[in-house]
């Protein structure tokens, strides 16, 4: 069976990633390692069709190293076994290994020696966050790369790319089926291809339309109305609802991104609204969303919805508060312009002029934690909520004790 167009199209070089920048243009990250062929293990993550697969074998191909390729949900563990051993004959093998936060703990056991030895070099794969879905053995002996959603002009250079190939012999594609593709294809590379793919063979003429494209396609067109809303556009209304607490609007976005099944973009938001928008005004939101969040995976759809729905009405009508983020925000600033000194030696460890606290009344002393140049400075301001008018009572309190 002849390849898919996606295939025939996948980048040779990191020359021809489209995209990802950050990481292979120029002076970045990854081409300079490439450029002094010298490579280590590495996750890159990212969701699906942004150039993941891309870019390790490009990175393969640049670097003419030997390399294998293995799925940690297709490929069972006599599998991984016949490339480590690979890896012993040749003293050294690049190994890609897709879906990697599905690795069982057989395999991780299988590769943890070789990855630590470095007769194996990693570049695993994965659409979930690896701070969180991969095991930390692995991750701790990788760099991560997170690679950043493509925008329609990406997605546009991709399909002028595949009309460009000589793949598509005569075909026609119309400009405004051009641009309904791309918008279509939200930040999905791979799936603009298939589709351009298979209205390309869908007429007979090779004459593309949105008529066509609205045939052929089998994805709903969420993402889309008559002004051109996009996906990033659905993503920021939800958040704003939330934030703005209209529980039916935000209902209606979280309907229209469970339909397109794209639980990684809820779940990450719903992690960001929690401590964003909500913060110190109800600090049991924090623990609410991870347990909704846990149910939504270990249901899947069509389930996850029902957590992933009462979540969504509790934040919606849940008190806010951004005193948090103004918090950390402001101690950055100060950080970032060189604006602070050396700790008080007191601080420093061991010293004996430090005051532990749990031997004092209350369990608290009052000292100076603060170095001398920021002394008196104050980051965090309580709103007026109730839970954080608590903690200003409590801040006020701790002043006062002699």
């Amino acid at each position: 069976m002849e390849e898919l167009l996606s295939i025939k199209l996948r980048p040779k070089t990191l020359s021809d990633i489209i995209g990802q920048e950050h990481l292979v243009s120029e002076g970045k990250i990854i081409y300079n390692l490439v450029k002094n062929k010298k490579l280590f293990s590495m996750i890159l993550y990212g969701h699906p069709g942004i150039g993941k697969t891309s870019i390790a074998y490009a990175i393969c191909n640049d670097l003419g190293i030997r390399y294998r390729s293995l799925n940690a949900v297709v490929n069972n563990k006599k599998d991984f076994d016949i490339v480590i051993e690979e890896a012993k004959m040749y003293k050294g093998l690049i190994v890609i290994i897709d879906e990697i936060h599905r690795m069982n703990k057989d395999k991780q056991d299988i590769l943890l020696p070789y990855l630590e030895s470095g007769l194996v070099t990693l570049i695993g794969l994965t659409t979930s966050n690896p701070y969180h879905a991969i095991n930390p053995a692995i991750r701790s002996r990788c760099q991560l790369f997170e690679l950043k959603e493509l925008n329609i002009d990406n997605i546009k250079e991709g399909i002028n790319k595949a009309i460009n190939s000589g793949y598509l012999k005569n075909i026609i594609l119309e400009d405004d089926a051009r641009d309904y593709l791309a918008l279509l294809s939200g930040t999905d590379l791979r799936y603009a291809y298939n589709l351009l793919e298979v209205a390309y063979y869908a007429d007979d003429e090779h004459h593309i339309t949105i008529d066509l494209i609205k045939k052929v396609n089998n994805k709903p067109n969420l993402f889309l109305d008559k002004n051109g809303d996009n996906y990033y556009n659905i993503i920021s209304a939800f958040q704003k609802s939330i934030r703005g607490s209209d529980v039916n609007a935000a209902l209606h976005y979280l309907a229209r991104l469970i339909e397109a099944e794209d639980l990684d973009i809820i779940i990450r938001r719903l992690s960001v609204i929690a401590y964003e928008d909500i913060g110190l005004a109800n600090p049991n939101i924090g623990p609410h969303v991870e347990a909704a969040i846990n149910s939504a995976l270990r249901l899947g759809f069509p389930e996850a919805r029902i957590p992933l729905a009462a979540i969504v009405i509790e934040l919606s009508l849940s008190p806010k508060s951004n005193s948090a983020e103004i918090a950390i925000d402001s101690a950055l600033a100060d950080v970032r312009s060189g604006n602070t000194c050396d700790v008080p030696n007191h601080l420093k460890n061991p010293s004996s002029a430090y005051k532990y606290p749990h031997n004092y009344k209350n369990d608290y002393v009052k000292q100076q934690y603060l170095p001398d140049k920021l002394l008196g400075k104050e980051y965090y301001h309580p709103k007026n909520n109730k839970n954080e008018n608590i903690l200003k009572d409590i801040i006020e309190k701790l002043k006062n004790i002699e």
